[in-house]
């Protein structure tokens, strides 16, 4: 544990020190989302606005506001991927904040969720720190899940990502 611990926090301090120029609005990064679902994340920009996000985890909590069927609360295996736009300007400040939107779907297994599939519309807004090739992020997640049985939910989520160059 203390070594998983001592790992994580210099990778954090190599990630914060590092003095590239910032490439957080292109190429591939990936990184932490907490949250629903916890785990890992991905974001592969396609252009100067839009991009691909990824995020595979476990996901523990209830996120069914309504729902017909089987659930139980259980932990589940938890899949998405989102199309997004991002609004540089939507946020005047010194730094960089967009605000993001987008759709994509979900998938879960575990849980009562046996092979669901939702599709989600994602809101978010992300921090984009000068002189570091890192993103921090917030994000809500209204979903409605299609199958096995139809329902809403919520997926949020806050996470970093570093970007490779």
């Amino acid at each position: 544990m203390k070594k998983n611990l001592l790992f994580g926090m210099v990778l954090f301090m190599v990630m914060i020190l590092a003095k590239p120029i910032a490439a957080q609005d292109h190429g591939f990064g990936m990184g932490l989302i907490l949250g629903e679902p916890t785990g890992l994340s991905a974001k592969l920009w396609t252009s100067k606005a839009n991009a691909f996000d990824f995020g595979l985890g476990l996901s523990v909590g209830g996120d069914r506001f309504y729902y017909k069927g089987y659930y139980d609360r259980g932990r589940r295996v938890h899949f998405h991927m989102d199309y997004l736009w991002h609004s540089f300007n939507a946020i005047s400040s010194t730094e960089r904040f967009p605000l993001y939107y987008g759709i994509g779907g979900r998938f879960n297994s575990g849980g009562g969720y046996e092979g669901s599939f939702g599709i989600r519309g994602v809101i978010g807004i992300a921090w984009f720190p000068r002189s570091t090739p890192i993103d921090v992020f917030v994000e809500l997640v209204p979903v409605f899940q299609l199958t096995p049985g139809t329902g809403l939910g919520i997926d949020a989520g806050l996470g970093i990502r570093f970007f490779f160059q």
